[in-house]
């Protein structure tokens, strides 16, 4: 419990700063955390860093949290555009296992290609959230912490009835209880900082992202269930690994970009 409470005082030293000042900042620790949790699944697949198939995962996934304004500003060639390369990663990672020779197959490339995408647009939206407002990024911090939080407690007091096998510890009672803990807290938040849509409409968004962060949750649950790990890596001591803590973002994000909370 000491190490895991000092873990988060010192990530919380480090990335609150971060996402108060923005900018450069924040793309470049949204960049490192896309290449560490892409490393994390490529290391649950067992597969080498060094291995080509790795590389590609890693710097596309990098890639990918580039914002899209960037290839136009620096007047790239098309081929060189971000969609463009995320192509050009999977034709590479195909021809992978044909030199490869059967030690790189079909289904590496297709579980590192949907690694690239997963990890990588997700960081990338916490950039293009953050470009949007300190408030919008901090608004799904909030959902996602506070979903968390209040289902661990109330399922821990009131939990009687098992959620899913993939997450056995999960409860109904818990995963209604941080919904609703979260969107009383959104509901708050958004009558101080009014987002891209009325606050009614805000409030019913919230109980959407408030569930689908707890499918974030349950999916990266799934991830490594299939892989018999306990936890993603050990970058964090005590919490585990990067796709350990952003799991819930990484599908809450891209779905606020989805709805239209930002741009």
């Amino acid at each position: 419990m000491k190490t895991r409470v000092i873990t988060a005082i010192v990530a919380l030293a480090i990335f609150l700063p971060i996402l108060y000042v923005g900018g450069i900042w924040i793309q470049v620790a949204a960049s490192v955390l896309a290449v560490i949790a892409a490393a994390e699944v490529v290391l649950m697949r067992k597969t080498l860093l060094v291995d080509f198939g790795a590389i590609l995962t890693m710097v596309g996934a990098l890639v990918m949290t580039l914002p899209v304004g960037l290839w136009d500003a620096i007047q790239a060639p098309v081929v060189l555009h971000r969609s463009s390369l995320l192509y050009i990663f999977v034709i590479l990672m195909l021809l992978h296992t044909v030199i490869a020779k059967n030690k790189f197959s079909f289904e590496d490339a297709g579980v590192f290609t949907l690694t690239m995408m997963y990890v990588g647009m997700g960081f990338g939206m916490m950039v293009a959230a953050r470009n949007a407002g300190l408030d919008t990024l901090m608004f799904a911090f909030l959902i996602v912490w506070l979903t968390d939080s209040g289902a661990y407690m109330i399922g821990r007091k009131l939990g009687k009835h098992k959620l899913t096998k993939i997450s056995p510890n999960k409860t109904w009672e818990g995963s209604i209880g941080g919904t609703v803990v979260a969107v009383i807290a959104a509901a708050v938040y958004t009558y101080f900082f009014p987002q891209a849509y009325s606050w009614p409409v805000m409030i019913i968004i919230s109980i959407v992202l408030s569930v689908a962060g707890q499918f974030g949750d349950l999916i990266e649950s799934g991830l490594k269930r299939f892989y018999k790990v306990k936890d993603s890596g050990n970058v964090l001591p005590g919490h585990g690994g990067i796709l350990d803590r952003f799991d819930s973002m990484l599908i809450v994000l891209p779905l606020m970009y989805l709805i239209g909370l930002f741009h």
